[in-house]
C-alpha cells in the first residue's frame, strides 16, 4: 500500500478524495512516463488536435444542416466556452503535474465516485472522437486515391450505416466496412507504441503543414468570397436549445434534432476538445506547471482565430446548402474553379486529421493509466508501461482495437454527437472542481491560478450545461447508458481494488 494514500474506510470511500501529495508522489515511481515535452511541443499537440476534423470535416455538416452561414457565430461560442474551461484546467494541471487530466482533478476535489465517472467519460470523449476522425480521414484519403485513379470496393468504403437529414433516422449503405479508417487507426496506434518523442515530432510536422494549408485557404478564398452566399445569414435560426431532448426554443429537422445557432455551436463544439488532452500530457512535460498553461491557452487562441476566419471564407465561398459533408474544404474549391488547389487541400486534410488521431488516441491511454494506478482498473493492463518506449502500451493497443472497431461500423453524424456530450460534461466537472479546490485547499500553491473565481467557473459551468441542452435527446440516452456501464463496473471491480481502500476492507488487485 501506498503510504501517501489513507485507506479509507468503505462506507466513507465513495466521496473520500486523493491527498495532493499522494498525486504528486505517484508520479515518482517506475511506472512514470518520460519528460520530453517543451512549450511548442505541447502547443503544437493542443493544435494538432484541434484543427483538423473541426474544419476539413464537420464544418460541411454542420454549415448544410444545422447553422448555414451562422456557424461563424457558432464557433465563437464554442470557443467561449471552451476559454472557461481552459483556464480551469491550466490552473489543475499546473497544480498537479501527474497524468489522468479531469480524472486526477476530480480525485483530488470531489472523491472517488466522480473520479471514477469522469475518468470513464474522458474514455468514451477520447475514443469516439478518434473514431470520428478516423472516419474523416478515410473520405479525405480517398478522395485523394480516386484524383490518382485508384479506389477501393464499394463495400469497403464506409459504414454499413449512415445518417439520413431528411427522414431522421439511420438508413443502410450496403457496405461492410469503412477500411481506410481501420487501417490509418491500426498504423497510428503502432507509432503511438513506439514513443511520446516520436509521436511528438510526427505531430509538430502534421501541425506546420495543415496550419500553413489553413492559411492558405483563407488567404486564396478570400478572394472568392461573395457576401450572396451569407445571405440568408442564419436560415435554421439563431436557437436550437433544447432541454433533455424537448425543444425549449428554435426550430428541428425532420427527426426532431435541433437546428440552429445555438445547435450549431453544441455540434461544432466538437471542434475544440482538443486543448484538453494537453493536460492529459502533463506528466510527459519538462516543466509542467509553466509548459501545460501555456499549451492550452496558445494552442486555443491559435485554433479559434483560424476557424472563424475559415468558415467565413468556406461559406463565402459556396452556398452552405451546397457544401460537402465528407470533404467541404477542398471540394468548396473545387466549385469554384480552383480544381489545382483541391490535390493540395486534401493532402493538407489528410496530414492535418492524422495529427488530430495521434493526439486524440495518444491522451486515452494515459486516462487509463492514471485509473490503474488507483486501482480502479487492472494495473497489469492498463498500468504496465513499456520498458524500453515508456508507453502505456496495452491500453494503446486496447484503444486501439476498440477505436478501429467504431470507425470502421458507424457513421460520422453518430459519433460527433456522441463525442460532444461527454467532453462537456468533463468540462462541468472540472469547473466545479475549481470552485471546490479554492475552497477546500486556500493554501495550496498555484503556479497558475485562473482569474476572476468564481465567475469564470460559474460562467464555464453554465455555458457547457447550456451546449450539453442543446444537443439531442438520444446524446443523452447514450451518455447516460455509457454512465451506467460506468457505475456498474465500478462496484463490480474499481471500489474493491481501490487503493484508497486498500489495507481496510480492499482485495489485492
Amino acid at each position: 500500500m501506498d503510504p501517501t494514500v489513507p485507506a479509507v474506510p468503505r462506507r466513507s470511500r465513495l466521496f473520500s478524495r486523493k491527498p495532493l501529495a499522494a498525486l504528486l508522489e505517484e508520479a515518482k515511481g517506475e511506472d512514470r512516463l518520460r519528460r520530453v515535452l517543451g512549450p511548442v511541443h505541447l502547443t503544437a499537440l493542443g493544435i494538432g488536435a484541434v484543427i483538423g476534423a473541426g474544419i476539413f470535416v464537420a464544418t460541411g455538416a454542420a454549415a448544410r444542416n444545422v447553422a448555414g452561414p451562422a456557424l461563424m457565430l457558432s464557433y465563437a461560442v464554442a470557443a467561449l466556452t471552451c476559454v472557461f474551461a481552459a483556464l480551469c484546467y491550466a490552473e489543475f494541471a499546473a497544480m498537479v503535474p501527474v497524468a489522468g487530466s479531469a480524472y486526477t482533478y476530480a480525485y483530488a476535489t470531489l472523491g472517488e465516485l466522480f473520479a471514477w465517472i469522469i475518468g470513464w467519460d474522458l474514455i468514451l470523449e477520447y475514443g469516439v472522437s478518434s473514431a470520428a476522425v478516423a472516419t474523416g480521414w478515410s473520405a479525405y484519403a480517398q478522395g485523394l486515391l480516386a484524383k490518382a485513379g485508384l479506389g477501393l470496393p464499394p463495400a469497403l468504403v464506409e459504414s454499413p450505416w449512415r445518417y439520413d437529414a431528411a427522414s431522421g433516422a439511420l438508413v443502410g449503405t450496403g457496405a461492410l466496412l469503412n477500411l481506410p479508417a481501420v487501417l490509418v487507426v491500426a498504423a497510428v496506434t503502432l507509432i503511438l507504441v513506439k514513443g511520446i518523442q516520436e509521436t511528438s515530432r510526427l505531430n509538430t510536422a502534421m501541425v506546420a503543414v495543415k496550419v500553413a494549408a489553413v492559411v492558405f485557404v483563407i488567404a486564396v478564398g478570400l478572394f472568392f468570397v461573395s457576401s450572396a452566399n451569407w445571405r440568408p445569414f442564419a436560415p435554421y435560426g439563431w436557437t436550437g436549445l433544447c432541454f433533455f431532448g424537448h425543444t425549449v426554443a428554435g426550430q428541428v429537422d425532420p427527426g426532431g434534432k435541433p437546428v440552429g445557432m445555438l445547435a450549431g455551436a453544441a455540434i461544432i463544439f466538437f471542434a475544440y476538445i482538443g486543448f484538453d488532452a494537453v493536460s492529459t500530457h502533463t506528466e510527459e512535460a519538462r516543466n509542467p506547471r509553466r509548459d501545460i498553461p501555456v499549451g492550452i491557452v496558445a494552442s486555443l487562441a491559435v485554433c479559434t482565430l483560424l476557424y472563424i476566419a475559415l468558415v467565413a471564407v468556406l461559406t463565402g465561398m459556396v452556398r452552405f446548402d451546397q457544401l460537402d459533408i465528407s470533404a467541404p474544404v477542398s471540394l468548396a474549391f473545387k466549385a469554384r474553379g480552383l480544381g489545382w488547389a483541391e490535390g493540395l487541400i486534401a493532402v493538407a486534410g489528410v496530414a492535418g486529421i492524422t495529427s488530430v488521431l495521434l493526439v486524440m488516441m495518444l491522451s486515452g491511454p494515459r486516462v487509463f493509466l492514471a485509473m490503474a494506478r488507483d486501482g480502479l482498473l487492472p494495473r497489469k493492463v492498463f498500468g504496465v508501461v513499456h520498458p524500453r518506449y515508456r508507453t502505456p502500451w496495452k491500453s494503446t493497443v486496447l484503444t486501439g482495437a476498440c477505436v478501429a472497431t467504431l470507425a470502421g461500423l458507424l457513421p460520422i453524424d453518430v459519433l460527433l454527437h456522441l463525442t460532444n456530450i461527454g467532453t462537456l460534461l468533463a468540462f462541468v466537472i472540472v469547473c466545479a472542481a475549481v470552485l471546490i479546490m479554492r475552497r477546500s485547499h486556500p493554501g495550496a500553491e498555484r503556479p497558475f491560478r485562473c482569474p476572476w473565481v468564481p465567475v469564470v467557473p460559474v460562467l464555464g459551468i453554465l455555458s457547457c450545461l447550456l451546449l450539453m441542452f442543446s444537443l439531442p435527446a438520444a446524446n443523452w440516452w447514450r451518455l447516460g447508458g455509457w454512465l451506467a456501464l460506468g457505475i456498474l463496473v465500478y462496484f463490480l471491480y474499481g471500489r474493491h481494488h481501490s487503493v484508497l481502500g486498500r489495507g481496510s476492507d480492499a482485495r489485492p488487485s
